[in-house]
């Protein structure tokens, strides 16, 4: 073998095929006569499963799938989760000199800036007292079941680079995402379908699929995008005049190969590749089961907001597509149906709440597409008995400036610009505490005054709720062994039940 070869293999390539050679074959022998080491049918058989096979964790894991709602283009935090009457009472004031000077904004100018307040009414509810604005009547119905972050930070202040530090852990390109780090390190309990879904409304984020790639991982633990209309996903479906037995025999015939391939270079592109075609075929009947809503109760589709239409079209602004309450419905419910069937990591993706301008009308539009089905998944999963092990995440890159947008040419502040040094998050389930409100900011919102969480912070506590050590959950790509929180993140002992 080519020893270069032998140092470039992963970790879990080398456990796989390190005893191959022949005294490897004399010591397997041995240990099975034994009976301390299985049948090279049954290793053959492991080795089968392919890269998705289901891995024990670092520690007993308290969730087992995670369904992370993206809200690319960042909400404002001071219009939806935390209020702030002194913003209110400075309305049209300017931030001392010494503030403004060491900040970075996209747009705003410095010198005119002003506070902007919120035109949004807050109250307290369930038992918790947690504050949620107006525009949120039915996610604050479940405060009593969620954990309320408001004191997320982050150092990036551009879309992409904000996004790809959310996803990937690092703000560069060709980085593994959560969802890929945690497939790598769990794999998947779902047969017929992938364990790393995306699901996307609205125009589509400025971040692309550089949001659910899998970087230098294997592919195996990429994204696989579903459609929200036609195939659930590109060419799954078998081309017309080609008979079953025909594809079949054309897949038996590129798996030998493939096999045969890897046995000779040892890739793990090859396995990926190989595990690929074998689930496309078994997808070919799950898929469709899957986004077949028929199945579900006329209840149920009420309650999620299945067939709604999009109000007011001159309120959409940056949400793009029509038909984006409908579709936003249709991903939450496919998200729980998704997690009954064993998917391991859902992305539900929406873009854009970039708001720069039309501020009160676009968010107004973006969270009544939202607050409705988001509050039902909460609900459902709670009386599925899904809740416990399914940890629901609402995420963004980061906040909205407590200033008003004064982009030149403009008459009036009617948006914000981005905000990276305070913003909110929230999370239900998967074994973290409920009705908690964790952190905080200052009277404006522009600074966390309390319990700061940056983004590694998040990750670092995401992968131990599924029983996984942040540092030991690596991979060794040009010499280097890389992980999601980079050489940074520590656990919130504080958010666990």
């Amino acid at each position: 073998m080519n020893p270069y070869e032998q140092i470039q293999r992963t970790r879990r390539e080398f456990f796989n095929t390190s005893a191959s050679g022949l005294g490897g074959v004399a010591l397997s022998s041995m240990l099975a006569q034994n009976g301390l080491l299985e049948s090279a049918d049954a290793a053959e058989n492991a080795e089968q499963q392919g890269p998705m096979q289901v891995q024990p964790p670092n520690t007993a894991p308290r969730a087992k799938s995670c369904i992370f709602f993206f809200m690319a283009g960042a909400p404002s935090q001071v219009d939806l989760f935390d209020p702030k009457p002194v913003l209110n009472e400075r309305n049209g004031q300017s931030l001392p000199k010494g503030v403004l000077d060491r900040a970075r904004f996209a747009f705003i100018q410095p010198d005119s800036a002003t506070l902007l307040g919120t035109k949004r009414k807050f109250s307290k509810y369930g038992e918790s007292g947690m504050e949620f604005s107006d525009l949120l009547p039915h996610l604050s119905g479940c405060a009593d079941d969620l954990l309320m972050i408001r004191s997320m930070t982050s150092e990036e202040f551009n879309h992409h680079p904000g996004q790809l530090l959310m996803q990937c852990g690092v703000s560069r390109f060709g980085m593994p995402t959560m969802g890929s780090w945690i497939t790598y390190g769990l794999g998947s309990e779902s047969e017929n379908l992938p364990g790393y879904v995306v699901l996307s409304s609205g125009r589509g984020s400025s971040g692309g699929a550089t949001l659910y790639q899998s970087g230098f991982l294997p592919t195996s633990y990429s994204g696989v995008l579903f459609r929200n209309s036609g195939e659930p996903v590109l060419n799954l479906t078998t081309p017309a005049g080609v008979p079953p037995e025909l594809q079949s025999r054309a897949l038996g015939t590129l798996r030998d190969l493939n096999q045969r391939r890897f046995q000779e270079v040892h890739d793990p592109e090859i396995a990926s590749r190989i595990a690929s075609y074998e689930l496309a075929g078994r997808m070919q009947s799950a898929a469709p089961d899957l986004i077949d809503l028929n199945q579900e109760t006329q209840a149920t589709l009420d309650d999620y907001g299945i067939g709604r239409s999009d109000p007011d079209t001159s309120a959409r602004g940056s949400s793009g597509n029509k038909d984006t309450y409908d579709s936003f419905a249709r991903n939450c419910l496919l998200a729980r149906r998704m997690v009954e069937r064993g998917v391991r990591f859902i992305n539900v993706i929406h873009a854009s709440w970039d708001h720069h301008s039309n501020l009160d009308n676009e968010i107004k539009f973006n969270a009544g597409m939202a607050d409705k089905p988001m509050a039902a998944l909460i609900r459902d999963l709670k009386q599925r008995g899904l809740l416990d092990d399914t940890l629901v995440v609402w995420g963004t890159e980061f906040g909205r400036t407590p200033l008003g947008e004064n982009r030149g040419g403009r008459s009036a502040n009617t948006g914000r610009d981005h905000h990276p040094f305070a913003f909110s998050m929230f999370m239900a389930g998967g074994g973290f505490k409920q009705g908690m409100t964790y952190g905080a900011t200052d009277d404006i919102g522009w600074d966390v005054v309390e319990n700061p969480v940056h983004v590694n912070d998040f990750h670092a506590t995401l992968l131990h709720a599924f029983g996984l050590d942040h540092k030991k959950l690596t991979y060794r790509f040009q010499g280097r062994d890389f992980r999601l929180t980079d050489v940074a993140g520590k656990v919130i002992t504080d958010w666990l039940a």
